[in-house]
């Protein structure tokens, strides 16, 4: 395959072993094509773009890579803690269970799909570090105090619950209660979708600054090409469940190949 041959020179020039290693996922639903054979390796604090218009596949890739949606074929290795490289598609539900908590995180296009809507800000963000044991309060409201602060909400919110906060904010909470527990992958779906352009370019630079701050690896789906050009080293583009050109965002970008990614970068162009 191209893009892992290109991942494994990549790899060799950082020495290190990949975070992720995706090998011919492959997602039908009947006669449809949800994902067709997708394999790449992303690297520790890498962060891979996938865009394509709707119905390209990418949803449905990122949802068979963060377990929620179990493909037909294909593997999934994540380089755990203390087992090295393991395929997530055959562990135990509960290994599956306390990774989710610990070293993956998942953000939703719709903060609602990942919040607790009925629970205080500072809870949904507890309820996370709970999940990994956390048993002092004191210690729980602190570090939930913390990250409001982190993600621009102020402290004194810390008891309100999401449904008096905006879009832009509850999407910031939800990658409080994400990141709360330091994990090394982030799933994120349309991260900025149905913001305002200026909650959107505030919420983008956020990201950024966690990325690097943190190290983290993300793979992000996104229809927003500018998007990926902030937040993507390496970017994958899909059509009807196929990956058709993949490479340095720049270089995908400013010089693409294949003529469904031209007329994706066109397209942008002549907005």
């Amino acid at each position: 395959m191209m893009e892992l041959a290109m991942d494994a020179a990549i790899g060799a020039t950082a020495g290190t072993t990949p975070l992720l290693r995706v090998e011919g996922v492959t997602k039908r639903y009947g006669a449809r094509i949800g994902c067709a054979d997708v394999s790449f390796d992303l690297w520790p604090g890498e962060v891979m773009g996938i865009v394509g218009e709707s119905g390209s596949g990418k949803s449905t890739l990122l949802n068979c890579l963060a377990g929620h949606v179990p493909p037909d074929s294909g593997a999934v290795l994540f380089d755990t803690r203390d087992g090295g490289l393991r395929d997530t598609l055959t562990m135990r539900e509960s290994e599956r269970r306390m990774l989710s908590r610990t070293d993956w995180a998942f953000v939703h296009q719709h903060a609602r799909d990942g919040l607790r809507m009925n629970v205080s800000a500072g809870g949904n963000v507890g309820e996370r570090l709970m999940a990994v044991n956390a048993r002092h309060y004191g210690r729980i409201r602190a570090k939930a105090t913390d990250w409001l602060g982190r993600v621009e909400i102020a402290a004194d919110r810390i008891d309100d619950r999401p449904t008096a906060f905006s879009g832009g904010m509850q999407q910031r909470l939800q990658i409080a209660r994400n990141l709360v527990t330091g994990p090394r992958l982030v799933f994120m779906d349309e991260p900025t979708g149905g913001l305002d352009v200026s909650v959107q370019a505030r919420l983008l630079d956020l990201l950024r600054g966690l990325v690097r701050e943190m190290g983290l690896s993300a793979i992000i789906v996104t229809h927003d090409l500018a998007v990926v050009r902030l937040l993507a080293d390496r970017l994958m583009v899909m059509k009807d469940g196929h990956v058709v050109e993949s490479g340095l965002t720049d270089q995908v970008l400013d010089d693409p190949q294949h003529a469904y990614t031209q007329l994706l970068v066109s397209s942008v162009l002549q907005v």
